[in-house]
């Protein structure tokens, strides 16, 4: 099981919040605040899973989850879409997204949800 995961936020506060919680848990944690070459970051990363907020600069995270699922080194990576988006779950599905959370969000739904997303 790979423990890596890369978060995608433009929240500084969420991104400290994640990165403190699953490092607590024994994961690796990359973070970025802008998806601009979001594929390149997650090929170079490897991790488990990715976790994509929804308003995110450069693109957005709609367009970040498509780019990531139509390419080839890194299509297999659960992504969990996350956002306060009232219609997260209609969001996440147009993105193509693995699984999604709404903001805000409980933390020990979000430890279970990435650790099943990882285990597959």
């Amino acid at each position: 099981m790979d423990k890596t995961v890369f978060i995608f936020d433009d929240d500084n506060d969420i991104l400290e919040l994640c990165r403190i919680l699953l490092s607590s848990r024994g994961y690796q944690v990359h973070t970025s605040n802008s998806c601009i070459d979001a594929v390149e970051q997650v090929a170079g990363a490897r991790p488990g899973v990715v976790l994509m907020d929804n308003k995110i600069p450069d693109t957005g995270g709609i367009l970040a989850v498509k780019a990531l699922k139509s390419d080839g080194r890194t299509r297999n990576v659960p992504v969990i879409f996350f956002s306060a988006n009232t219609n997260v779950r209609e969001l996440s599905e147009q993105a193509g997204a693995d699984r999604f959370i709404q903001k805000p969000f409980d933390i020990h739904s979000l430890e279970k949800m990435v650790e099943e997303s990882i285990r597959g």
